[in-house]
């Protein structure tokens, strides 16, 4: 038996950096003071959601992993109460920019980073003037609880990136997230959509799935967001197991045993019977 407790928070950002990373400080030492063992934070947490807009002024946010405030203030924290902390931050790399996750292990290690995979380029979320797609390939980290994937955001709409994942030995995924309305489409809510394309995952991969999104009403520019929250964990069947509600600055909890979950994943037999030899398409951009 090794049960495992989850967590995933969500909170209202500002152009207040040091008070965004006391915000989240505070919900990972609540949720650790639950027994949580793995929390995550939603993705670029360390400001609001800036890719609403191209602005130059914002690509100087970017920063090294070594001078990164977050990785070094929530080093310390993982640490002192021995939990496991994915950071994501925004990544300078030479003259490279990344939107990025440093995975810090409970001795406050930082095991490695995470680079988005997937950048997508749509009315108020223009993340290709501000990232370059990530070349790190969908890496997994074994931390003191469990082998972690973690892909970002856009990431979660892709079943390749979360098989990628488990079949490099996660046993949990995860998905910092930072999604809302749609500036294009102001009647459209994504937010069930969105849930069950990661409940599929967990479903598909049988192993537990944790989101982490934002809250509350952003103004960039002439672009405002309204972010729904909704951050959720999930079982290995996709079931959800803790939810949290649209605007509430919260975190949510629950456990799993890692060991039972090898077991089913096993006894299902979906690894045993897959081909990969037949999923040449996989590789192209399909036809007709």
């Amino acid at each position: 038996m090794r049960n495992v407790k989850l967590a995933a928070t969500q909170f209202a950002c500002s152009w207040d950096i040091e008070q965004n990373i006391a915000r989240a400080e505070t919900l990972v030492r609540k949720a650790a003071a639950d027994g949580a063992q793995i929390i995550l934070l939603q993705e670029l947490f360390q400001t609001p959601y800036f890719c609403a807009e191209q602005h130059s002024r914002h690509l100087s946010l970017a920063e090294t992993p070594q001078d990164a405030r977050a990785i070094q203030h929530f080093s310390n924290i993982a640490q002192e109460l021995g939990v496991v902390l994915p950071i994501s931050f925004y990544e300078r790399s030479g003259t490279t920019l990344f939107n990025s996750v440093a995975m810090i292990d409970a001795d406050g290690t930082v095991l490695g980073i995470y680079r988005k995979t997937h950048i997508p380029q749509n009315p108020g979320y223009e993340e290709k003037y501000y990232f370059t797609p990530g070349d790190t390939g969908y890496v997994t980290f074994r931390t003191r609880f469990a082998t972690i994937g973690c892909g970002i955001c856009w990431d979660q709409w892709f079943p390749e990136c979360a098989r990628a994942m488990v079949l490099n030995g996660a046993e949990v995924l995860l998905y910092p997230t930072a999604i809302g309305s749609e500036p294009a489409e102001p009647g459209y809510d994504s937010a069930a959509h969105w849930q069950r394309v990661m409940q599929g995952h967990a479903a598909a991969n049988l192993v537990p799935v944790v989101a982490s999104n934002r809250v509350g009403i952003e103004n960039e520019g002439k672009t405002p967001i309204s972010f729904y929250g909704s951050s959720f964990i999930t079982d290995a069947t996709g079931a959800k197991l803790a939810e949290a509600d649209r605007s509430t600055e919260t975190y949510i909890t629950a456990s799993v045993d890692l060991d039972a979950l090898r077991d089913f994943r096993t006894s299902w037999g979906t690894w045993r019977d897959r081909r990969p030899e037949t999923y040449g398409a996989l590789t192209g951009h399909g036809k007709g």
